[in-house]
């Protein structure tokens, strides 16, 4: 599809008018024809519903924001629920049955609002145990047992996350046989973010680098999800970290801004603000934020999370780290600078050894430094 955005106007701006009227995002839709044009107050509601969903809020109807507000249409219920190879169902009911199998202690996996041959696993389960039909189908029957297990009581958590927490811990603390897997962001003829005389592909490549470097000299296993002149998509690299087993995802960006004033270093997480967060992923997001505002001097622009794909689909903790606007004077200097990024590759590695060591011989943040790990790993080596 086009991407949508203020000033456009046409029938498929009038469907997602009708959609954001329907969440009570806009007023009434109307039969006149202004209501098909893309204009401030509808550019306003996206960007309020992209703020609720954990996307960027850009304003802009694009792939990611389209599909959520299509899923958004559906609630637990509204159709027969059913994984289908070819194309699986996706929308807010999908989520919805994928949170409600998980309280009740029934591994779903993560909730990504797609009928996975997880999420059928999880509910055929669910349906032998409730000595219903096991046929994976979600209709009015499994939905009368939904709802009539929906006391507190019945609830048991959310073992997707608790089990991110118990493999870290068991894990330990040195990071030998680790398998990380470094995303650096764009690539090929995607160049990302372009200013300054800085490609955001290129200083990616870069940071991935030499993380790389870093974390095979502490014993780790370190795989780049892409080449020098590739582009997956989100969904490629997702499937490449699942498939290699990884430990951790790190996915590494620069971001941009119209002011040239915007500045600072970001992380973000999968969470949907509604109490379903990646644990760990939130704790290494925290760890990876501190260690480089620290370490960096910029400015600290917090963590934060969403729901993009590169978290709903991999299987291990993820992490987005934006380290720097390349439309930012002070930003773009420091990112041109070989000897800064090492710093901030340095300033990651600390931060996911923090992860493993879960507070046992840790110091300060800022003052662990590479050889303090390097060190770390041959003590607890002998």
């Amino acid at each position: 599809m086009r991407v949508l955005r203020r000033g456009d106007a046409g029938p498929d701006v009038a469907e997602i008018r009708s959609t954001l009227a329907a969440m009570e995002l806009l007023p009434p839709v109307t039969e006149s024809g202004e209501y098909e044009v893309f204009d401030t107050a509808m550019e306003h509601a996206v960007r309020a519903f992209q703020q609720r969903r954990g996307l960027i809020t850009d304003g802009l109807v694009g792939p990611a924001t389209y599909q959520a507000l299509r899923g958004a249409g559906f609630h637990l219920g509204s159709r027969p629920l059913t994984y289908m190879f070819s194309a699986p169902m996706q929308g807010d009911d999908v989520f919805a049955l994928q949170e409600r199998l998980t309280e009740l202690g029934f591994d779903a996996g993560r909730p990504d609002g797609h009928f996975g041959p997880q999420t059928e696993r999880a509910l055929k389960t669910f349906q032998r145990d409730m000595r219903l039909v096991a046929d994976g189908m979600c209709g009015p029957a499994t939905i009368r047992e939904l709802h009539r297990l929906s006391s507190p009581r019945a609830r048991g958590g959310r073992p997707v996350f608790l089990r991110e927490q118990e493999q870290v811990r068991q894990a330990g603390p040195r990071l030998r046989g680790k398998r990380i897997v470094i995303d650096p962001g764009h690539g090929g003829d995607d160049l990302g973010v372009v200013a300054s005389g800085l490609r955001e592909a290129d200083i990616a490549w870069d940071l991935a680098r030499r993380l790389e470097g870093r974390m095979q000299a502490t014993g780790m296993e370190a795989l780049i999800s892409r080449g020098p002149n590739q582009s997956p998509t989100e969904g490629e690299r997702a499937k490449f970290a699942n498939e290699a087993g990884a430990d951790l995802f790190l996915s590494l960006h620069n971001d941009q801004n119209s002011s040239p004033k915007a500045q600072g270093v970001a992380s973000f997480h999968f969470g949907t603000g509604n109490g379903t967060t990646s644990t760990v992923g939130e704790l290494l997001a925290g760890f990876i934020q501190r260690e480089l505002a620290a370490r960096t001097g910029m400015l600290d622009c917090r963590t934060h999370y969403k729901t993009w794909e590169i978290f709903t689909r991999t299987r291990c903790p993820a992490v987005r780290i934006e380290i720097g606007y390349l439309t930012n004077p002070e930003d773009s200097r420091k990112l041109a600078d070989p000897a800064f990024r090492d710093i901030v590759a340095e300033g990651i590695l600390v931060a996911v050894k923090r992860l493993y060591l879960l507070g046992e011989g840790d110091q300060p943040t800022g003052t662990f430094t590479f050889a303090d790990v390097l060190a770390h790993e041959l003590a607890k080596a002998e």
